[in-house]
Protein backbone atom coordinates (compact mmCIF):
# COMPACT_ATOMS: atom_id res chain seq x y z
CA UNK A 1 0.00 0.00 0.00
CA UNK A 2 1.39 3.40 -0.98
CA UNK A 3 0.71 6.93 0.24
CA UNK A 4 -2.22 7.54 -2.12
CA UNK A 5 -3.83 4.27 -1.01
CA UNK A 6 -3.46 5.30 2.62
CA UNK A 7 -5.19 8.61 1.89
CA UNK A 8 -7.99 6.89 -0.04
CA UNK A 9 -8.49 4.46 2.86
CA UNK A 10 -8.52 7.33 5.40
CA UNK A 11 -5.49 6.07 7.35
CA UNK A 12 -4.75 7.89 10.57
CA UNK A 13 -1.89 10.44 10.65
CA UNK A 14 0.29 8.22 12.86
CA UNK A 15 0.17 5.35 10.36
CA UNK A 16 0.96 7.76 7.52
CA UNK A 17 3.94 9.21 9.41
CA UNK A 18 5.27 5.73 10.12
CA UNK A 19 4.98 4.89 6.42
CA UNK A 20 6.72 8.09 5.33
CA UNK A 21 9.75 7.64 7.61
CA UNK A 22 10.17 3.90 7.00
CA UNK A 23 11.89 4.07 3.61
CA UNK A 24 15.55 4.20 2.65
CA UNK A 25 17.29 7.55 2.25
CA UNK A 26 17.28 9.02 -1.28
CA UNK A 27 19.26 12.00 -2.53
CA UNK A 28 17.32 14.61 -4.52
CA UNK A 29 18.11 17.88 -6.25
CA UNK A 30 15.59 20.71 -6.31
CA UNK A 31 15.78 24.21 -7.72
CA UNK A 32 14.45 26.96 -5.47
CA UNK A 33 15.23 30.68 -5.18
CA UNK A 34 18.28 31.36 -3.05
CA UNK A 35 16.21 33.61 -0.80
CA UNK A 36 13.87 30.69 -0.03
CA UNK A 37 16.84 28.41 0.66
CA UNK A 38 18.45 30.98 2.95
CA UNK A 39 15.19 31.58 4.83
CA UNK A 40 14.72 27.83 5.28
CA UNK A 41 18.29 27.49 6.57
CA UNK A 42 17.61 30.27 9.09
CA UNK A 43 14.32 28.66 10.18
CA UNK A 44 16.10 25.32 10.61
CA UNK A 45 18.86 26.95 12.66
CA UNK A 46 16.29 28.62 14.91
CA UNK A 47 14.86 25.15 15.59
CA UNK A 48 18.35 23.74 16.17
CA UNK A 49 18.19 21.36 13.21
CA UNK A 50 19.66 20.93 9.75
CA UNK A 51 18.06 22.13 6.53
CA UNK A 52 17.50 18.54 5.40
CA UNK A 53 15.79 17.58 8.65
CA UNK A 54 13.68 20.73 8.52
CA UNK A 55 12.53 19.99 4.97
CA UNK A 56 11.70 16.38 5.91
CA UNK A 57 9.71 17.64 8.89
CA UNK A 58 7.78 20.11 6.72
CA UNK A 59 7.01 17.46 4.10
CA UNK A 60 5.85 14.94 6.67
CA UNK A 61 3.65 17.56 8.35
CA UNK A 62 2.10 18.56 5.01
CA UNK A 63 1.58 14.96 3.87
CA UNK A 64 -0.05 13.88 7.14
CA UNK A 65 -2.15 16.91 8.07
CA UNK A 66 -2.44 18.89 4.85
CA UNK A 67 -4.66 16.36 3.11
Amino acid sequence: MGYADMIRNDANPTDIKEYLISGDQAAITIRIPDTLRDAAKEAAALKGTSLSAYIRECLIEELTNGR
